[in-house]
């Protein structure tokens, strides 16, 4: 071993000169088009399955104000990301920010939440396209979830390039079933039906418009977060971005701008027509909607059923492409095994995609689509308190970094951010402490394998730790 950070006990290992060449992504790919697409196509999915569940929670009143909640925390949380991408453009996007503010036990801590998030994620959505293909065909279980693995991590083999563009074109499909929804449904819309869901008066604050109490205020929290769970990966694409500087901010940001809206245009319509008490455990809430006004066999439900599977096949795709790149970044730098990040002739960390698929297919065999939501959310919101941390740590510590984009509001901004991130971390043990306890698992087994083994083999030739050793070498001399 060469170095050694002594103040952190962080060891770093000797690599030969090919090291990194084998570990070399596709540049100028992916520009601001086509990164915002990515953001709305992580997020998507949620649109069309899953955010109903809160409904069930906290009735109508309880999810719109979770609602309301998490999208002040998305909003304030983008425009930090849309700084802190611009200044470190690197694939290992929230663990790189960390590692830069908080340390490498700040970064591995970030990125193993982040990993959480994205590796139980596409389980959970392959739960749910396997509920809409039900409602086509009675098709379900293994032999879907298997397909949707094997098919669209196979189309991230080919090459990122082509992936992202087929992304775009499948979220674009997707953006149509919804308006299409919409359209549909808004001539229909009844205030009365948002709460017909029965008052439990055991509880503390229950009415029509809580008929939960404020209780399920928090109970529907991970819900509505999953109306905007993964918009945060777009840093992930900073290698393979035309020009990081520029594209990250305004893609990210727009990307927000879109997710807003078709957050309204769901939570409104699909119980404002059918009734909050019918979506809140329909397994594909807009084609229930759609089947009370216009028949089971309409064609306007089987056309937005058919095509909202895009929906859900366009965040499983994209939120493949986000969890690759994650265990690419982490493994470059020693931090997971190194075999992960090895690229291959067209520049794709093979391994990086295939083993998390692996595991990600065995989850869905639990069909556990609202335990795997609320385990993901786990994840997601100790992600977001760290790297809010870390932008209001950088202003302080380094008001030099370059920032070609800058947070409006500042560390205000963030600080909402952080602080609403806490309390939607704190909603998930409302909601299943099974969920909580398997993920501090996971959480457990990373963090032992951190501590007794890859702290002393990083690697500190990659751009995350060459940054942070930089930045800490300046420190020092000052």
């Amino acid at each position: 071993m060469k170095d050694t950070n002594k103040a952190s006990s962080i060891d770093y290992d000797d690599v030969s000169s090919t090291y990194l060449d084998n570990r070399q992504l596709k540049k100028g790919v992916a520009g601001w088009v086509l990164l915002a697409s990515l953001g709305v196509s992580y997020v998507i999915s949620g649109d069309f399955a899953g955010w109903n569940f809160g409904l069930a929670q906290g009735g109508f009143g309880g999810m719109l104000i979770a609602t309301i909640f998490v999208a002040v925390m998305y909003t304030c949380m983008v425009f930090g990301l849309a700084e802190l991408s611009a200044s470190l453009p690197t694939a290992g996007g929230g663990y790189s920010f960390a590692r830069r503010a908080i340390g490498p036990w700040g970064g591995f801590l970030t990125g193993t939440a982040v990993l959480l998030e994205y590796a139980i994620a596409p389980a959970a959505i392959a739960v749910f396209i396997g509920a809409y293909v039900n409602e086509i065909s009675g098709i379900d279980g293994p032999i879907i979830y298997a397909a949707c693995y094997i098919i669209f991590i196979g189309i991230h083999l080919f090459g990122a390039g082509e992936a992202l563009k087929i992304m775009m074109f499948i979220t674009g499909i997707a953006v149509i079933a919804l308006l299409v929804f919409a359209i549909g449904l808004i001539p229909y819309f009844d205030v009365n039906n948002l709460f017909d869901i029965a008052v439990n008066n055991n509880v503390a604050g229950a009415s029509s418009f809580l008929p939960e109490g404020y209780f399920g205020i928090w109970g529907a929290v991970p819900f509505a977060i999953w109306l905007f769970l993964a918009v945060e990966g777009v840093p992930l694409a900073a290698e393979e971005s035309s020009n990081p500087a520029k594209d990250l901010p305004k893609g990210i940001i727009t990307a927000m701008g879109i997710l807003l809206v078709f957050a309204v245009l769901v939570l409104f319509i699909a119980p404002g027509v059918a009734g909050a008490d019918l979506m809140k455990d329909h397994g594909a809430p807009l084609v229930g909607a759609l089947q009370i006004v216009y028949g089971e066999n309409s064609t306007i439900a089987t056309f937005v059923n058919i095509v909202g599977l895009f929906g859900l096949i366009a965040s499983f795709f994209s939120i493949i492409f986000a969890y690759s790149r994650q265990v690419f970044a982490l493994s470059r730098a020693g931090y997971l095994p190194r075999f992960l990040s090895v690229t291959g002739k067209r520049k794709i960390p093979n391994m990086a995609l295939i083993i998390p698929g692996v595991i990600g297919f065995l989850l869905s065999l639990t069909g556990e689509g609202d335990l795997m939501i609320t385990m993901a959310v786990f994840g997601a919101t100790i992600s977001y308190a760290l790297m809010m941390l870390s932008h209001i740590i950088l202003r302080i510590k380094e008001p030099e970094l370059e920032r070609p984009f800058r947070t409006p509001g500042g560390i205000v901004t963030t600080g909402v951010a952080l602080v609403l991130s806490i309390c939607a971390f704190i909603s998930t043990f409302f909601v299943s402490l099974e969920a909580a306890l398997w993920s501090g698992v996971f959480y457990a087994i990373m963090v032992a394998y951190f501590a007794f083994y890859s702290r002393h083999h990083l690697v500190g030739k990659v751009p995350e730790e060459e940054f942070a050793l930089i930045a800490q070498s300046e420190s020092e001399l000052s």
